[in-house]
């Protein structure tokens, strides 16, 4: 099996406004690697208190999700890179078996399917939201995928080449739509979701969760990618 060595794993933090998780969330950081919180704009210090707790932070003017996830991708100069959510929903350091499976050409892109823990951890209209672009997303890719969720790891080179153009909710969809188009081996493992500190940005309402909803459906409207780069 392959080996993942220090200073290879960079793990990229979206961060709005996540004073209050930011603590937890890097305490979680697997050691020797890097975490990159991507500022998208906060107000409440989470900038400063990433810095302090010795995070790599990179800012991002242009609100959105995808804005931040790309920014963060491209300011990584590992060979490796991880995707995880900044308000202490997910456990980073989930991702360490993540990294080995692509590492050891088990998968190109790994993905957490979340698996929730605790009252009100995935609300109602989140799920339903899920569970709708799961099946538009088996439809357009045939893989049969139960989540979309934002813990994820793959080769940061082929993660550029796939040459994602999203920058709002649809980025994570566009990224798997993208890693099918170009013949990736997509993996999927569960992980523990947790109550996020704080309300989400995207969906923590019904009108968020149809925001995302119609991003992601204008993803799944593309015309397949049959130039992405491919992972190996």
């Amino acid at each position: 099996m392959s080996v993942v060595t220090e200073h290879t794993v960079d793990v990229v933090l979206p961060c709005l406004n996540e004073a209050e998780a930011l603590p937890w969330v890097l305490a979680r950081i697997p050691a020797g690697w890097r975490a990159l919180v991507v500022d998208n704009g906060s107000t409440d210090g989470s900038a400063d208190i990433a810095r302090a707790l010795g995070a790599t932070v990179v800012p991002e003017p242009r609100r959105g999700f995808g804005a931040a996830c790309h920014a963060g991708l491209l300011a990584s100069d590992a060979e490796y890179v991880c995707f995880c959510d900044c308000d202490a929903s997910l456990d980073p350091g989930l991702l360490a078996p993540f990294v080995r499976s692509v590492a050891a050409g088990e998968a190109d892109l790994a993905l957490g399917r979340r698996r929730p823990l605790g009252r009100g951890a995935w609300p109602l209209h989140a799920r339903a939201g899920n569970r709708a672009l799961s099946g538009m997303l088996r439809r357009r890719t045939g893989l049969r995928l139960r989540d979309l969720g934002p813990l994820r790891a793959a080769r940061r080179e082929a993660l550029v080449g796939l040459d994602l153009t999203d920058r709002r909710s649809g980025y994570p969809l566009q990224m798997v739509v993208r890693a099918s188009d170009a013949g990736w081996r997509v993996r999927e493992e569960d992980v523990p979701y947790l109550p996020r500190a704080g309300k989400s940005k995207v969906t923590g309402t019904w009108r968020g969760t149809w925001h995302a909803v119609r991003d992601m459906r204008a993803v799944l409207a593309e015309p397949a990618c049959t130039g992405a780069g491919g992972a190996r």
